[in-house]
């Protein structure tokens, strides 16, 4: 008989996910609990929202606090909360300036508004004629600008018509960016790893050879650090391993804390200068409650040195991974911790591995049918990563037996 929760889901809810067979009802730091009370470590940490762990005390008692004392005014007016947030946060990040919205992709459509209006107020491209060059296999969100210039076709299909203005690139060849810049370039947004795509890590160096090339045509460099950014490549940004710095940043996910959806944009003087009253806006975006657990986030990052653990913990995990031997995978790529395992569908396929790692006590997710994403918490430890190796190999060890049913605790 299928769960009760499943069958609600699936008759009330827009069939735009597939989820796992699981139904999560409890979490504390790096795991989750089902119904049933079985316990499942995190693998996922929700593409990075969560990176501080569930229910982390000191980010509860930060947005309790706020929530029992102001939690959204309109932005017509000021708060004690979000000046203090967008100072630490400017501070972290070497930015003067950042404008806060709620999810990672309206923090990508303020990028491309800034870009646009810079390319025509600043370097003076005619208006209605700048261009943005982004990366094939990008992926920056479900808006119809941002699925127009993706790359998937079933992203794109059937949300046309397209507003146009992007020319796109291979991802991690700095010539062919080169080779695309013409007079009307405004911009290049571009990911430091690609993580839909299935973890895509660039050649070393791409980062700096494209910071090179925009600064030689006049062209802004916008990194889309949504998933990447706040520590979970092992750096503050992933675009620090390269030691460059870009001219506008855009974060979300893990700067809520895993408890609210909080997201920003952030730029030098003169491309955030664009801006004026009434140019962009948000009911939401720099509400005191987001601010104040955004900010908590921040220091919490900063105090426990989480970035300084990712990087340790995801050689551990991709040390461990890559010594498996196992003929079902094809490569094990990543920097921190996000980490993609690329396996062989005539062995077996992404889902299903999942499902397969699912009932070890893993959660994780698949990408594009061939690819296994682990992106912990921030806040796992060694020890932990040893349990979770030792269910991925115990997994690959059971391929040749067929898979337990799905339906052995009622999940039909």
């Amino acid at each position: 008989m299928k769960n009760h929760a499943i069958t609600l889901e699936d008759r009330y809810c827009a069939h735009n996910y597939e989820p796992l067979p699981v139904v999560l009802s409890s979490g504390k730091g790096i795991w989750l609990w089902d119904q049933d009370g079985k316990r499942y470590m995190d693998m996922m940490s929700a593409y990075s929202a969560v990176s501080f762990g569930h229910s982390h005390p000191t980010l509860v008692a930060a947005l309790s606090k706020q929530a029992g004392q102001l939690a959204v005014v309109s932005r017509a007016f000021y708060s004690d909360q979000l000046g203090p947030f967008l100072q630490l946060l400017c501070e972290m990040t070497g930015m003067p300036k950042a404008l806060p919205m709620n999810s990672g992709a309206e923090a990508v459509e303020t990028a491309i508004k800034a870009a646009r209006k810079w390319g025509h107020k600043v370097k003076g491209i005619a208006d209605q004629t700048a261009e943005i060059i982004v990366c094939r296999g990008n992926f920056a969100g479900r808006t119809t600008t941002i699925v127009g210039f993706s790359s998937e076709a079933q992203y794109r299909d059937g949300f046309g018509p397209f507003s146009g203005g992007f020319a796109t690139v291979p991802f991690g060849d700095a010539a062919a960016l080169e080779a695309a810049i013409t007079p009307r370039t405004a911009a290049f947004l571009v990911e430091p790893i690609q993580g839909e795509a299935g973890i895509i890590v660039p050649p070393e160096g791409y980062l700096a050879k494209c910071r090179e090339i925009c600064d030689r045509h006049n062209v802004l460099l916008i990194c889309d650090e949504v998933q990447t950014g706040l520590g979970r490549t092992g750096r503050l940004l992933a675009s620090d391993h390269d030691g460059i710095k870009p001219d506008g940043l855009i974060l979300g996910k893990a700067l809520g804390g895993g408890l609210l959806p909080v997201s920003a944009f952030l730029a030098r003087e003169d491309l955030m200068a664009v801006f004026t009253p009434g140019d962009h806006g948000s009911t939401f975006g720099g509400n005191p409650l987001s601010a104040a657990v955004g900010h908590a986030a921040l220091r919490l990052l900063r105090e426990e040195k989480l970035a300084d653990n990712a990087q340790r913990m995801g050689e551990r995990l991709l040390t461990g991974l890559r010594a498996i031997q196992h003929p079902a995978i094809r490569q094990v790529r990543g920097k921190g911790l996000l980490i993609g395992m690329d396996l062989d569908p005539g062995f077996i396929s992404a889902r299903e591995f999942c499902e397969r790692l699912m009932q070890q006590g893993i959660l994780s997710k698949d990408t594009h049918d061939t690819v296994v994403r682990f992106a912990p918490p921030l806040i796992i430890t060694a020890n932990d990563i040893d349990a979770a190796l030792e269910a991925i190999k115990h997994t690959f060890s059971s391929l040749l037996t067929p898979p337990a049913h799905l339906t052995e605790r009622s999940y039909a």
